[in-house]
């Protein structure tokens, strides 16, 4: 599966749920891509206030905000 995490630099609960991702994908076949939407104008006109925010590999949101280790592996079986 592969997921990308819409992060910015500073953001806890970003790295919280990188972590847990990180976690996840030593045992689930799970690709991960970390996207700073501080790079792209658009990306923060868009999720600016929401991220942390997971899309899957069609772009929809899987998870937003404040997202814990049980909620991905909910999400993610």
């Amino acid at each position: 599966m592969n997921l990308t995490l819409l992060e910015r630099a500073g953001c806890h609960l970003c790295d919280d749920v990188a972590h847990i991702l990180m976690s996840l994908s030593e045992h689930l076949d799970l690709q991960v891509t970390g996207v700073d939407i501080d790079e792209d104008d658009e990306l923060v006109k868009e999720y600016g206030l929401r991220i942390p925010v997971i899309l899957d590999a069609d772009g929809a949101v899987v998870a937003e905000g404040t997202i814990t280790r049980a909620d991905l592996v909910r999400l993610l079986g």
